[in-house]
Parts: C-alpha cells; sequence; structure tokens
C-alpha cells in the first residue's frame, strides 16, 4: 500500500495551470527526484503534499497515521528561539521537554542550585519515559553534522544559516515520508556529501527538488517531472530519464509539426471564399473548429535561456599573480602564505567550507583588501565582472528593466544594440514583469536577473560567487556551456561539484589552517589527485602538513641580475601591449586583403613578440624564486 496517492489533482494560480488531473504514488522507501523547469510550480507541487495547501480539484489520499516532514524552499521568519529549539520542535511534544533540559542544563553548569537540579531530575524521568535520550542526542548529531550552533539566536543568523536550521528540524524528526525543496542550497560540500550519505541510509520515503546533478544522481532511485502541467513518473536513475525524455521531445516535435500542417491546410480550405462555402462540407467545419480548440490548449514547452556574453577586451597575459599571501582578522588566520599565479584563459575553482575565505580571497584579488603579508600583483586592461552570491547589486525597489538597462532602453551585447525588453526575454522575462519591482521575484528569477546585468557589461574576467543557487538544470548546462566558450578567465566559487567540474581548469582548494593549495582540474579530479585512503567529508578535514623545504644554499642575486629583475615588470607590460595590437590586428576581418609582405611580417613580428614573453615569464620566475628562497633562509637563520 502506497503512503501517499495523488487522484486527478489540479492546482492554478490566476489564468495559470501548474497541475492538470495530476495522478503519482509515492511508496515507502522510495527517494523521488522531482524535476522541472523554473516556474512550473515544483514547489506548489510539494505544499499540497506536505497539507500546507490544498488542490483546486481531485483528491490527496494519505495513509493513516504517515508522518510528513518538510523543508521549505523559502526560510522561516526571524524568531527569538535558540537554533537548538527550532531544531528541537520538530519532534513534536518530546521536542520541547528536550529543549527544556537543554537549557536547564546549560543554567545549572553556570549558576548550580537546588531548583534547577530538582528540575532537571523531573525532565531527566520524562526523557527517559519517551525515547528521549536516543533523540536528544539525534538533534545534537544533526546540530554537529550542519555546523550549527543550539545556542545561537534564529534571530541573528543570515538567511542561508536559517536554511540549515529548518533543514536540520525537517531531519531530526524521522518522518515515513520527507520532501526537500533545494536541500543543497547554501551548504558547502562537507554538508552536502553528509546529507547525501544520511539519505542514503534514510529507511523512510523521500521527494525532494534539486538542482544538484551529483546530489540527485547519487540518490534518485526514481525521476518525476513536472512539465507544463502534466506529471510523468520516469523509472530508473537522472541519466535514462534524460535519455527517455530526448526522445519523447523529438516524438512530440514531429507530431506537433503534422498537426499544425493538416490546421494550415483546414484554414486555407475555409477561405477559400463564395465557392468553398457553397459546397462546404458541415463535418469539416466541425472538425476545423475542433483542430482550433485543440491547438488552443496546447502548451507549448518554456524556451531556453539565451545566454550571451558581452567580451571585453584581452586583458593582459598576467592576470594575478600572489606571493606568500597571508589575511588575517584579528588573531583569526584566514590566508597563510598563499602562492599562484593566474593567467589570461584560466577557469579556477575555488572550493572551501562556509566561513573559509573563498569570498575573501576573491577581495583581495580584486584589490577591496589588502594582505597583512605578502605581496600581490595585478595585470594589465582588467575588466571585472562580479556575480555576488548574496545579490546585494540588485535594488529590491527598481523595476527588473531598470536593474539591467540602469535607465537606458538599450543594452549592447557583443557590439550589437538590442532593447531591454528583447533581451531580458532571452532570459525568461515576459514583457508583463519588466515593470515588476525586484522585490517580488522568486529565487530562480533574482539568479537569472544577476546573470542578465553581468552579461550586457563588457568583462575579460569573469567573477561567480555562487551563481547556481536557483537555477534549474537545463539553465546551468547552458550556462556551463558558455563558460567553456568564454575567452576571458573565471574565477568560481561553487560547491556544485558537477559544476565544478564541467566548468573549470583547476581549483584552489581551502585545506584548513589557512592553507589554499592549488590543484588541477575540477573537484572530482582533486579528490582523485589527493588518494585519501576513505572518501574525504570536506577540504577542512583533509589539511596535511606543509613539506619542510629542503636547506639549500643561499645565493644572493647580482647586482646585474637585480637590474634585470627590477625592469621585467616594464619590459613584460610593454610586450603584452605589443602583443594585444598585433593580435587585434591580425584578427581584423581585413587583415588578409593587405600585401602578403605585411601579413607576413605582423605575423612574424606576432610569433616573436609571443616567444620573447615567454622567455621574460620564465626568466622572471626563476629569479623571483630565488629571491623567496632567500628570504626563507634569512627567516631559517
Amino acid at each position: 500500500m502506497p503512503l501517499l496517492r495523488l487522484e486527478k489533482v489540479s492546482l492554478a494560480y490566476g489564468h495559470r495551470a501548474l497541475l492538470e488531473h495530476a495522478q503519482l504514488e509515492i511508496d515507502r522507501g522510495e527517494r523521488l527526484c522531482l524535476v522541472g523547469r523554473n516556474g512550473e510550480g515544483k514547489s506548489s507541487l510539494i505544499r499540497l503534499l506536505s497539507g500546507e495547501a490544498a488542490p483546486d480539484d481531485g483528491s490527496i489520499w494519505i495513509r493513516p497515521g504517515t508522518r510528513i516532514a518538510h523543508l521549505a524552499q523559502e526560510v522561516s521568519p526571524d524568531s527569538e528561539e535558540s537554533v537548538f529549539d527550532i531544531v528541537a520542535g520538530g519532534l513534536a511534544e518530546l521536542g520541547n521537554v528536550i529543549s527544556q533540559y537543554h537549557h536547564v542544563a546549560t543554567e545549572l553548569a553556570h549558576a548550580p542550585s537546588s531548583a534547577l537540579t530538582a528540575r532537571l531530575s523531573q525532565l531527566q524521568h520524562a526523557l527517559e519515559a519517551g525515547d528521549g535520550w536516543r533523540l536528544e542526542q539525534r538533534v545534537e548529531m544533526v546540530l554537529s553534522r550542519l555546523n550549527l550552533d543550539g545556542d545561537a539566536s534564529v534571530h541573528s543568523l543570515s538567511g542561508g544559516w536559517r536554511r540549515r536550521v529548518m533543514l536540520a528540524r525537517a531531519l531530526v524528526c524521522e518522518p515515513d515520508l520527507l520532501l526537500l525543496d533545494e536541500p543543497t542550497n547554501h551548504l558547502d560540500i562537507e554538508a552536502i556529501t553528509w546529507l547525501e550519505e544520511f539519505l542514503v541510509n534514510y529507511n523512510g520515503a523521500l521527494l525532494f527538488v534539486s538542482h544538484d546533478r551529483a546530489f540527485l544522481k547519487r540518490l534518485a532511485t526514481r525521476i518525476i517531472e513536472l512539465d507544463r502541467g502534466e506529471l510523468t513518473s520516469w523509472p530508473g536513475n537522472y541519466d535514462d530519464y534524460l535519455r527517455r525524455k530526448e526522445n519523447q521531445l523529438v516524438v512530440e516535435a514531429q507530431h506537433n509539426a503534422l498537426f499544425d500542417k493538416k490546421l494550415s491546410q483546414e484554414e486555407a480550405w475555409i477561405r477559400q471564399g463564395v465557392k468553398a462555402r457553397r459546397t462546404r462540407n458541415e463535418g469539416r467545419v466541425r472538425a476545423l473548429e475542433a483542430l482550433r480548440e485543440k491547438r488552443r490548449q496546447r502548451r507549448d514547452r518554456v524556451g531556453k535561456v539565451s545566454l550571451k556574453l558581452e567580451e571585453g577586451e584581452l586583458s593582459g597575459q598576467l592576470v594575478f599573480e600572489a606571493k606568500h599571501v597571508d589575511f588575517s582578522f584579528g588573531d583569526n588566520v584566514v590566508i597563510k602564505d598563499f602562492s599562484t599565479r593566474i593567467m589570461r584563459g584560466d577557469r579556477i575553482g575555488i572550493v572551501g567550507p562556509n566561513g573559509a575565505g573563498k569570498s575573501t580571497l576573491i577581495q583581495l584579488l580584486l584589490g577591496e583588501r589588502e594582505p597583512t603579508r605578502g605581496k600581490l600583483r595585478r595585470g594589465t586592461r582588467l575588466q571585472v565582472a562580479y556575480f555576488d552570491q548574496q545579490r546585494e547589486s540588485l535594488d529590491p525597489d527598481a523595476m527588473v528593466m531598470d536593474s539591467v538597462g540602469e535607465g537606458s532602453q538599450t543594452v549592447t551585447v557583443n557590439g550589437r544594440s538590442q532593447h531591454v525588453a528583447g533581451y531580458l526575454q532571452n532570459f525568461l522575462f515576459p514583457t508583463e514583469r519588466l515593470r515588476s519591482p525586484v522585490s517580488t521575484l522568486s529565487g530562480g528569477e533574482r539568479n537569472r536577473l544577476m546573470l542578465a546585468r553581468l552579461f550586457a557589461r563588457p568583462a575579460n574576467l569573469l567573477v561567480m560567487d555562487e551563481p547556481t543557487n536557483d537555477l534549474d538544470v537545463e539553465t546551468l548546462e547552458l550556462l556551463e556551456e558558455l563558460l567553456l566558450e568564454y575567452q576571458g578567465t573565471l574565477l568560481l566559487v561553487s560547491h556544485d561539484r558537477a559544476f565544478l567540474d564541467n566548468a573549470v581548469t583547476s581549483t584552489l582548494v581551502f585545506e584548513g589552517g589557512g592553507r589554499v593549495n592549488e590543484y588541477v582540474g575540477g573537484y572530482t579530479d582533486w579528490l582523485r589527485q589527493i588518494k585519501p585512503a576513505h572518501k574525504p567529508e570536506s577540504p577542512a578535514k583533509l589539511a596535511k602538513p606543509a613539506p619542510e623545504t629542503p636547506r639549500t644554499k643561499s645565493r644572493k642575486l647580482s647586482y646585474k641580475d637585480q637590474r634585470e629583475l627590477d625592469a621585467l615588470p616594464a619590459k613584460i607590460e610593454t610586450l603584452e601591449a605589443e602583443q594585444g595590437r598585433l593580435q587585434a590586428s591580425a584578427s581584423h576581418a581585413d587583415f588578409y586583403q593587405q600585401p602578403n609582405e605585411t601579413i607576413t611580417a605582423t605575423l612574424a613580428r606576432l610569433q616573436a613578440v609571443s616567444a620573447e614573453l615567454e622567455a621574460c615569464y620564465a626568466r622572471w620566475e626563476m629569479l623571483e624564486s630565488q629571491v623567496a628562497a632567500n628570504e626563507y633562509m634569512r627567516q631559517q637563520d
């Protein structure tokens, strides 16, 4: 017998039907992933299943005694309650006893009294009578795994951390059916991998919505798709669903093309004039009316987001260079002895637990903060486009249209001027939404608006801090394709493992104690390179002691070498500028219409400048390494 069944359920908001005669059964122990485009109604369906909303038509049957817990996509309102109280509240009456015990035990530890001791004894008896100790340990375990401070006030937490609190509340009550709406949003990789393991071993049924492909591939035993008001069950894993869905869409397109052709022929027949009307077959007329009604009721798929990025002029070959950089907030060491070189065209992923310092590292590289120690060099001709994790650059009171156009009615993308309304349609914003305030947008719509705003600005350095939250999988894959074609430099902070694997060429990993190390490839490549004895929970738990630097005899730079080192940065900048001019000339449409001698000379000079530039970089690196070795030996002595 199933836990839950939907029978011909319909739901509409205004004139838009989210569900039309939907059918669904959920059996004990199943793990179902609910997929669909942003705005299709996935969150509304979950609210129906949780009992927070009622259908317009049809029925929802729930097996008597079934416990259902729900993690909403939106965080709870601000509350003066503690994190422990909110999480334990998921256990109903016994949760209240657990909360009281926690608070009385804390008070007793700070101020012993006979009254508190007596009250604690009463609560202990109540816990023993209702299996409370096991549940209390479960609350503590979930708080620990999600890195939550039970004594903190929910009111003091950010939206992302309040969402973690509500996730913990949903997990502790051991429901028969657990409903999770985007559970991985705002979680770091450590918390996501723990949640995966927890849910894999979870005995109850699970229905979840997630854009995290690694997460859903690991968990889902069946895919439920919500598409244009219809619920379709796809047995098997996510890859099976993608293959079958593609075949279904091909068949649907063929069927629609045949239908439209027949409708067009009938419309041409009905318009033939007086002669046709005299011989008109009334049955054929009625059939035409039926075709018109069927076409009117057909719901076409929402178009794909059209992502195009306005690329700026070429930056210098060197984008960033960090040498032995430290950064601290008081006594808290965030970054320690960090060195790297980022070149034009590199795509760098940045990985680490929440609070490790990923955003701080970006601020250091961009010059928004200064290092406590060490040197940072920034390249020339940088044009930065910054996707902000908190979407702080969006004015909630501004209209959607003004957030992109900034008062102008047009935007320029890749040299072509375009009206803001048409540009925003590429990001699936209908005309009626353009004059809505930003505050009325959903999380997915705000992310799309941020992307539209970002991509309308010329940039050769793209900085993206958690861009994947609230985006549907189809838009994520389109964003990946865009980033792979992007010719500039990319800095990407993300907890989406599949997105990192597909978008970056190397990864900076926060490995604890302020250490940031670089690895070739994405997240999976990093795991392969460190070759742990078991699968790690996070970068923070894999900190390795830095290898000791062998003590070699120090050799101070000669006067000539020091002069050469001092002159190299200016020489490199001059060569980069000449290289940029030559590359621009060679890429011009009229370049190959010039005399052969001019073409040959330009290409030869470009090759020579590029070779000289590489030699300068190699020489600069060697001299700087020698200086760093001398400084290290001096400090050791």
